[in-house]
């Protein structure tokens, strides 16, 4: 077991840049694309990835400071660090049954695509720390490995049968056919906000309110473009972290750098995916007559889209603003936001979609999953900092550790459920 173990982890340390053109270029190979087609494609998308983490990387490299400015402005210390995700993805995968999710999930897929039960085929192999997650922290809850096992594989059976649910969202919004978000990051409230939506639709006044990029483009001219939003965002969270005005500047450069490289690296990983998407559908055609299958990939292919961006940008101080409501002032939140704010974009991508790129309908829904996601984070503390320490991870000091990627509905209520079972 512990040879196995060490063998997913070095497998996994090529990272989703390596990993996943891999991956690509076996299943382009399997589907029909032919070698150079897939090879082709499977570097392609590749070089996308490695430059939407660049980017990503800036983003987490400049809102990090940001943010702590921020918190050092207002005063705010709270008990629970904020580690973020690669580091909670290195305490989940630092799980002993954690590199059993991999086989386990693939065969669960394959056997649901067989039966008709779903039409992704996820790929994004390296996101199944996600599902490792929820195992860890039941057995960090209860001590449990067997429960911990099931718990993570419900938790991969919903995120496919959800990522099924929306592809139509992705493919209509992102224009993006063929792909499907089994990320739980992303679909983690997609319970709440189905019926969030339906309601706010019934609502008078506030379901006539609509601003998308398109428009506040086409009403303010050259300060409604991406760039522009991006520059004038990054200004204001330069002012709410009190930077002078070098500081201030170069924010607001970076983030209108963002909106507008971010577009073009997708567009990269795009071209890649497009001769495989129609080499899945070819195959699937010719082998199993009327069938439709979905590539599940890492909803990071979602932050070229500006409202996307934009919403995730506009959502950072408010975050901040509903710990310290939550915190100082409710005392129900003990987590003070920091190194996982840059994951706020990959929380609210499937929302902005659902809500047509209408960016006042998405900071209304948004706000209320965040205020949720810093409940659960503070509520899911316990079991990850005892898991970490059950794995021999060195904490480095923190006596609580916390996250906001994995702080959404579903793996809050299968952790919960599970963690009660002896």
């Amino acid at each position: 077991m512990q040879t196995f173990q060490q063998g997913v982890q070095y497998f996994l340390s090529f990272g989703v840049s390596v990993i996943l053109p891999l991956i690509i270029f076996i299943l382009g190979l399997v589907m029909g694309a032919g070698f150079s087609r897939s090879l082709r494609s499977g570097i392609t998308i590749g070089i996308g990835f490695v430059g939407i983490n660049l980017v990503v990387g800036l983003l987490t490299g400049q809102l990090g400071p940001a943010a702590t400015a921020m918190t050092q402005r207002f005063g705010l210390n709270m008990e629970i660090v904020d580690i973020g995700w690669p580091a909670m993805s290195a305490v989940s995968w630092a799980w002993q049954m954690a590199g059993l999710m991999i086989p386990i999930v693939l065969i669960v897929n394959f056997i649901m695509i067989a039966l008709k039960l779903t039409k992704t085929m996820d790929i994004d192999i390296w996101n199944y720390w996600q599902f490792a997650f929820i195992g860890a922290a039941v057995f960090g809850t209860s001590g449990a490995h067997h429960w911990g096992i099931v718990a993570g594989v419900i938790g991969a059976i919903i995120a496919l049968l959800l990522a099924d649910y929306t592809q139509h969202y992705i493919e209509e919004h992102f224009n993006m056919p063929g792909i499907s978000f089994p990320h739980l990051t992303a679909l983690g409230f997609m319970p709440l906000v189905i019926p969030l939506n339906w309601i706010l639709d019934r609502i008078p006044g506030i379901n006539k309110l609509y601003a998308d990029p398109e428009t506040i483009r086409k009403r303010f001219g050259l300060f409604g473009e991406p760039l522009m939003l991006g520059v004038i965002i990054g200004a204001i969270l330069a002012v709410i972290a009190g930077y002078d005005l070098r500081g201030t500047l170069g924010l607001a450069v970076t983030m209108g750098s963002v909106m507008f490289i971010m577009p073009k690296m997708v567009a990269i990983l795009m071209e890649g995916l497009i001769p495989i998407s129609e080499a899945a559908r070819e195959f699937m055609s010719k082998h199993f007559k009327g069938r439709e299958i979905y590539i599940g990939l890492d909803a990071a292919v979602s932050l070229g889209e500006p409202s996307v961006i934009a919403v995730g940008l506009l959502m950072v101080p408010i975050t901040i603003a509903l710990a310290i409501l939550e915190g100082p002032v409710l005392g129900i939140n003990r987590m003070l936001p920091l190194a996982d704010l840059a994951v706020i974009p990959f929380i609210v991508c499937l929302i902005t979609a659902m809500s047509k790129g209408n960016v006042i309908r998405s900071i209304i829904v948004s706000t209320i999953v965040m205020a949720l996601v810093l409940v659960f984070a503070t509520l899911l503390s316990p079991a990850e900092t005892t898991v970490a320490i059950k794995s021999g991870v060195d904490l480095q000091g923190n006596a609580e550790i916390g996250n906001l990627d994995r702080a959404n509905l579903i793996t809050f209520v299968l952790v919960k459920i599970f963690a009660l079972f002896p």
